[in-house]
């Protein structure tokens, strides 16, 4: 099931469609609709061709702009989809780097990292690019990609978003998340947070505690979902209160994306 869901990439990581789910209500969400990755920085010619090839009507971009700007994303000449993004920073860093400050040990790492998914829900650039990745999703019936940095951890929380108001089950939400420390090309992105982060806080950094910060955990995910339902009682509740996403919207959605 991975392997046909996975678009094997040699330069954009954790690239994949995460459609297919079975949906509470009967039916499935709709595959080559809904894809997602890391940023495509690094993209070869070939990888540029084979999202040219998807037919993308709409990019969400989730960072913020000072990582915009540091790692500009590559494009081809025949690139049409439009890029949706908020300006303003995401605390200027991506997760798993804001969580990397001190965290030299693996349990220092984890629980940064949960710390931060539990803010994740009001970070204000991610809500307003949020907002605007909804509201495409409710409007335009044509594929769309969404990503963030590594792809895992803002990316994750927006797809666990998009998967619980078409009714994904909570069990196949989770296992989708996790499919990006098997998916996604781990160890290479391992590899690369490691320079990242030692660059940015020195080498003494305990290699099991860069692996906590560039991979998933059910805790990670789970502690973002913790604040939306301690605040708003699920996520259909919180996405109409806080990213202005109404019943009406979902519906739409749900007509576009399930069948």
């Amino acid at each position: 099931m991975i392997a046909d869901r996975v678009l094997p990439l040699s330069g954009i990581h954790n690239f994949r469609d995460y459609g297919g789910y079975a949906v509470e209500d009967g039916g499935r969400l709709r595959q080559g609709l809904l894809w997602r990755s890391a940023h495509h920085e690094q993209a070869t010619d070939a990888d540029l061709g084979a999202v040219d090839a998807l037919g993308l009507e709409t990019v969400i971009d989730l960072r913020g702009d000072d990582e915009r700007e540091m790692h500009p994303c590559r494009r081809s000449d025949n690139f049409s989809a439009r890029v949706l993004f908020a300006g303003g920073v995401t605390a200027g860093l991506a997760p798993h780097l804001q969580a990397a400050g001190g965290a030299i040990e693996v349990e220092t790492a984890r629980a940064r990292m949960i710390d931060t998914y539990a803010g994740m829900p009001y970070r204000s650039a991610l809500v307003a690019t949020l907002r605007l990745y909804l509201a495409a999703l409710a409007e335009y019936d044509a594929p769309s990609l969404v990503h963030c940095v590594a792809g895992k951890d803002r990316t994750g929380f927006a797809v666990a978003i998009v998967h619980r108001l078409v009714g994904v089950h909570e069990d196949d939400l989770m296992h989708d998340y996790l499919l990006t420390n098997t998916a996604g090309k781990i160890e290479e992105r391992i590899a690369q947070g490691a320079a990242h982060i030692r660059a940015r806080y020195g080498a003494e950094i305990k290699d099991e505690a860069v692996r906590a910060l560039m991979s998933v955990n059910p805790a990670y995910l789970d502690a973002a979902l913790a604040t939306v339902r301690r605040d708003h009682g699920d996520i259909p509740s919180y996405v109409e209160a806080v990213l202005n996403f109404t019943p009406a919207m979902r519906e739409a959605l749900i007509d576009k994306l399930v069948v």
